[in-house]
C-alpha cells in the first residue's frame, strides 16, 4: 500500500476507486447523464456514494446485475424492503394477475381489507390500520394521531432514530458529536435546512437504551408529551437492538404519564412473525410499518389501538387522511403474496442465517486484529470500527467511520453489494452458501483495510 494515501483528513482510496471505475464505465456514463436532470445526479440521497453510484439493470433472487454486466450478491435489498429478494415468482404473479384488472380505483378494495387483516392477525397490538405510501407518511400520521388523541404538543424521539423526512422526524438523526450536547442529555439538532423554525421546541431527544435519561425527560415534559416514538432496532443509527428493559420501561412510563408509545417497525417487522414487539413482548399503542409489507412496491401503514385509530373514522371527521395511491391495488396484491410466503419457519431460518453471519463477521475482526463490533438482530447486521460496545447512536458515531468507504468499495469490487454506512440485510432468497461467500469476502476486504491502517500508522 502506498503511504501517500494519507492526508490531513484521514485516508484516501485511490486504488479501490480505480478498480471500481475500471469495472463500471457505463454506470459512470449514466451518472454523468443523470447530473443534467437530477441535482447532483441523484433522486434518492441514500443511494449516492462517491465517486458515483452503480446503476442497476436487473435482479433475481439474491443477485443483481449492473448496467456493465457485473453481478453482485445483494445484501441491501432496497434498504431492507425486499424480504424475498428480487422478482420472487409468487409476488410477480400476484402483480401480473392484478395489473390487467386495474391499477387503482377511487374506492375501497377487497385487497386492502385482506392485507389489513393479515397484518392485524400477525400483530396483536394492531386493532385497526390504515395504508399510505411510505414510512415517512406512516410516522407523520402516527405522530399526528398521538397529538390529536392526547391534546398534547411534544414528542420524544431517540438520538440517531430515523423516522422519515417530515419535519418532526428530521431531528438528531445523525448529529455531529461536537454539536449534540451531553450524551445523557442530547441537544436536539435539525438534520437539514428548511424545517419549521419552532420544531426544536416540540421534538425532544433522548439517548437510545438509556432509561434514566428518558425518565428525566418525562419528569420534565410529561404533562405535554404526546408520544415517544422509537425503533426497536435503531436502523440508520447503527442497527442497534433495544435492550429489553428499555422498551419495557418505555411501555410503563408512557402509560403512567398519559403519552402514547409508537413503535417504528418499518425495518424491524422482519425479525419476527409479529414484528420486534412480539420478540420483546411489548405492545405499543401505535405501530408504523412499511418496507416488506408492500412486496417491493411503495407502501406505508400505521395502526394500533381502536380508540386512537377512531380519529380517522370518516363518519366522525376528526382527522382526515387521504392519498391518491393509499392502498393501491398492485401494492396490496404484492403485499398479500409477500406475507403469505413469510412464515414463522422461514423467518426462523433467515434469523439463524443472520446469527451465523454476525458470528462470522465478529470472528473476522478478531482474527485480523482490527477493533470492531457487530450489531444487529435477526436478518439485520452492521459493523463498527471500535473496541467499545455499541449501545446507542453515540457509540456508533464515535467509531472510525472513515473506514466505511474503503471497505464498501472493496466489497463492491468483489461483487458484494452493501450499504455504504456498513450495514446489510438478508433475504429469504439466500442460503448458507451466500452467507459464507459474503463472510469470506468481508474478511478479505477487512485484511485490505487492515493493511491500509498499518501503512498509515508507519507514516
Amino acid at each position: 500500500m502506498r503511504t501517500e494515501r494519507r492526508n490531513c483528513k484521514g485516508f484516501t482510496t485511490k486504488d479501490w476507486e480505480s478498480t471500481y471505475c475500471g469495472r463500471t464505465p457505463r454506470s459512470k456514463a449514466c451518472y454523468e447523464r443523470a447530473v443534467s436532470v437530477f441535482p447532483g445526479g441523484d433522486t434518492r440521497t441514500v443511494t449516492y456514494f462517491p465517486p458515483y453510484p452503480l446503476f442497476m439493470k436487473e435482479g433475481t433472487g439474491c443477485g443483481i446485475t449492473d448496467v456493465d454486466g457485473n453481478a453482485y450478491l445483494d445484501l441491501v435489498n432496497n434498504y431492507t424492503s425486499l424480504i424475498h429478494g428480487h422478482a420472487r415468482q409468487e409476488v410477480v404473479d400476484a402483480i401480473l394477475d392484478q395489473a390487467p384488472k386495474g391499477l387503482g380505483f377511487a374506492s375501497p378494495l377487497e385487497l386492502q381489507v385482506e392485507l389489513a387483516r393479515l397484518l392485524c392477525l400477525r400483530i396483536p397490538s394492531l386493532k385497526q390500520v390504515r395504508f399510505c405510501n411510505s414510512g415517512t407518511e406512516a410516522t407523520l400520521a402516527a405522530i399526528r394521531a398521538a397529538k390529536a388523541f392526547t391534546g398534547r404538543n411534544k414528542i420524544l424521539k431517540m438520538e440517531g432514530g430515523y423516522h422519515g423526512s417530515h419535519d418532526a422526524a428530521e431531528i438528531s438523526v445523525a448529529p455531529s458529536l461536537d454539536e449534540a450536547g451531553l450524551p445523557e442529555a442530547p441537544t436536539p439538532r435539525v438534520e437539514c435546512a428548511g424545517l419549521f423554525r419552532g420544531i426544536l421546541t416540540d421534538v425532544l431527544v433522548a439517548p437510545f437504551n438509556h432509561i434514566d435519561a428518558v425518565r428525566r425527560m418525562i419528569t420534565t415534559y410529561g404533562d405535554d408529551l404526546a408520544a415517544i416514538i422509537v425503533e426497536p432496532i435503531l436502523g440508520a443509527g447503527g442497527t442497534i437492538p433495544a435492550e429489553p428493559d428499555f422498551l419495557k420501561f418505555l411501555r410503563i412510563a408512557t402509560a403512567d404519564c398519559g403519552a402514547l408509545l409508537i413503535f417504528d417497525e418499518i425495518i424491524s417487522f422482519r425479525i419476527s412473525f409479529g414484528g420486534a414487539q412480539e420478540s420483546y413482548c411489548v405492545q405499543p399503542d401505535l405501530t408504523t410499518l412499511g418496507k416488506i409489507i408492500g412486496g417491493g412496491l411503495p407502501v406505508g401503514a400505521f395502526g394500533g389501538r381502536a380508540d386512537v385509530m377512531a380519529l380517522f373514522d370518516p363518519r366522525r371527521g376528526q382527522l382526515s387522511h387521504s392519498g391518491t395511491f393509499n392502498g393501491n391495488a398492485l401494492t396490496m396484491a404484492a403485499g398479500i403474496a409477500t406475507l403469505q410466503l413469510l412464515t414463522r419457519k422461514e423467518i426462523a431460518r433467515l434469523n439463524k442465517l443472520g446469527n451465523q453471519l454476525r458470528d462470522q463477521l465478529r470472528k473476522s475482526f478478531s482474527d485480523i486484529g482490527l477493533p470492531g463490533q457487530v450489531t444487529g438482530s435477526g436478518s439485520l447486521a452492521a459493523w463498527h470500527f471500535t473496541d467499545s460496545v455499541v449501545m446507542d447512536y453515540r457509540g456508533a458515531a464515535a467509531a472510525n467511520r472513515s473506514l466505511h468507504h474503503p471497505i464498501h468499495l472493496s466489497l463492491l469490487n468483489k461483487g458484494m453489494f452493501t450499504m455504504p454506512r456498513g450495514a446489510i440485510c438478508l433475504s429469504t432468497a439466500m442460503g448458507t452458501e451466500d452467507v459464507d461467500l459474503f463472510a469470506e469476502s468481508f474478511q478479505e476486504s477487512l485484511k485490505e483495510v487492515a493493511n491500509l491502517v498499518e501503512t498509515v500508522s508507519r507514516v
